[in-house]
């Protein structure tokens, strides 16, 4: 095996989703605290102790307590480099979750355990099934009281159609919470004990624990053991094939707020997950993640993460081969050869230079508007192209104005680098060159205003337009006066024209109106 390919099996990257609320974030900051790289978990709701989320990053989320953009975070852990994709929960930013999606080869699914199954849980994995990459479930807030786990793993079954296998069981929930009955490992993991030295009790070969251990005497210890049989008799067996698939998640409980099952389950997911795998390309070829020419593509692009210097860096996932600083890349889209002199890699907000890295790993690069996201590069002389990234129709759309007629340079500026991020699309009116900004949900816009204000220095004046629906046209069968208040003809950020239809009876409308006129809903 040579180094790369070594240094490439090193490599575990995934994504943490869930439904807003379900712990997401704090079971990240568990795992950072075992990867060495923080001493306390901050947790997102304790916002008076000055104590922030590390993944959440940007001043709106720490003044809401929410994720409101993917955030990276690399650490070592176990002989192993893990890259974290911590992503937003709260649907208005899924097109940035979907995307996120498409840079990692797992994905880590947080449900609460006293809610289940909820629906952006079910929309996010669609997007992970879709992709066949292996999914691993936490069973999160076991130290509350909640649904039985019995319930919770037949709902998982039925509502996303995949294979659960046990991987430990509860013993208790809430304030009855005992342990964990860790199936994997055969052994009993106590909730509450005084030091590591007895926090883990050995079972027996039948699953028993000694008879003079006061727990083996517990009637929710009974319970449990009543449970494991029927798991044994009527579940699914461990298959490594079918988890590496997506046809089967190991299913883990524990507690992240209480830091319980945490490390547990980080450290079977760091065995069992895979390493980087080769990656198909938009010519319908694969290129290897131990090929020897580098490459990668552009998922993410973010302004302003150092406020001080108004910077702007693209995300890269590197898809093959190694980078090395100082290096010349091509960018697929344009052929334009790129020097990568500066290039970062993350912990939340917080970057180091780094010099070198491999597939699977993560870099940002300094960007001054070379990049948009889906672009590939490479090194080689052979054109290496990665597939376009999910894109969104915007559903919602806004009329947005500068409050400050004198502050039109950074109004302009604020505009031009946010969209770019790819959260909210820009149009411009055909005629008169409004702005109008476009996103699938209502709190995009809010975050956008924030950001002008706190970002840039200009405040933003939003009328909304309502729901409408967009529909390209092609500009040969395009008359301006097929446009009306019901029908709003834009231009896109490329200058394709394309109308906002107030609903879907005014498109039916126009349809019938010019009946030789094809729209479409993407260019």
């Amino acid at each position: 095996m040579n180094k790369l390919t070594e240094k490439v099996n090193s490599r575990r990257t995934f994504a943490i989703i869930s439904h807003p609320d379900a712990g997401k974030t704090t079971i990240t900051e568990q795992m950072l605290l075992f990867g060495g790289i923080i001493r306390n978990a901050g947790t997102v709701k304790a916002r008076k102790s000055g104590h922030y989320a590390t993944s959440d990053w940007m001043e709106i989320e720490k003044k809401r307590g929410i994720s409101v953009t993917s955030s990276v975070m690399q650490f070592e852990y176990d002989n192993k480099r893990i890259n974290i994709l911590d992503t937003p929960g709260h649907q208005d930013f899924s097109e940035d979750t979907y995307r996120t999606l498409m840079a990692v080869d797992a994905a880590v699914m947080v449900i609460d355990s006293a809610k289940g199954v909820e629906p952006q849980t079910k929309k996010l994995f669609k997007v992970v099934k879709k992709r066949g990459i292996p999914i691993f479930t936490f069973m999160n807030k076991l130290d509350r009281d909640g649904r039985d786990p019995l319930d919770l793993t037949a709902e998982l079954e039925d509502l996303l159609d995949i294979e659960c296998v046990a991987m430990n069981w509860p013993i208790g929930m809430g304030k009855q919470l005992k342990g964990l009955y860790d199936l994997a490992n055969k052994r009993v993991e106590l909730y509450r004990h005084e030091d590591d030295s007895d926090r883990f009790l050995p079972l027996n070969e039948d699953g028993t624990l000694d008879n003079n251990i006061a727990l083996s005497h517990d009637s929710l210890f009974e319970s449990t053991l009543a449970d494991i049989e029927l798991l044994k008799e009527a579940g699914n067996n461990f298959d490594l094939d079918k988890i590496l698939r997506g046809d089967q998640t190991p299913v883990f409980f524990g507690s992240a707020l209480a830091n319980f099952g945490v490390e547990t389950f980080l450290k079977s997911f760091v065995e069992l997950a895979p390493a980087p795998k080769e990656h198909e390309l938009i010519d319908n070829t694969t290129i290897a993640a131990d090929d020897d020419e580098f490459s990668g593509f552009v998922f993410k692009i973010q302004a302003n993460m150092n406020p001080n210097h108004r910077d702007r860096i693209a995300f890269i996932r590197i898809g093959s081969g190694e980078f090395q600083k100082g290096m010349d890349v091509t960018l697929a889209r344009t052929n334009k050869v790129i020097r990568l002199n500066n290039a970062t890699e993350f912990m939340s907000s917080s970057r180091v230079q780094v010099s070198e890295a491999v597939a699977g790993d993560i870099i940002g690069l300094y960007d001054t508007g070379n990049f948009q996201i889906g672009d590939s590069i490479y090194a080689g002389k052979k054109k290496i192209e990665y597939p376009e990234l999910p894109q969104f129709t915007p559903e919602i759309f806004m009329r947005v104005t500068a409050k400050n007629v004198m502050k039109q340079k950074s109004f302009h500026k604020g505009m031009t680098q946010l969209v770019q991020e790819g959260a909210v699309q820009l149009y411009r009116g055909y005629a008169t060159d409004d702005y109008i900004l476009g996103a699938v949900g209502q709190l995009q816009f809010e975050v956008f205003a924030f950001r002008m204000k706190n970002e840039y220095n200009s405040e933003v004046e939003l009328t909304s337009l309502g729901g409408r629906v967009a529909r390209w046209i092609n500009p040969d069968q395009l008359d301006p006066k097929m446009s009306s208040s019901r029908n709003l003809l834009v231009k896109d950020r490329e200058g394709e024209p394309l109308f906002l239809f107030e609903n879907s009876f005014a498109e039916r409308w126009f349809k019938d109106k010019y009946p030789d006129v094809e729209l479409t809903s993407k260019l």
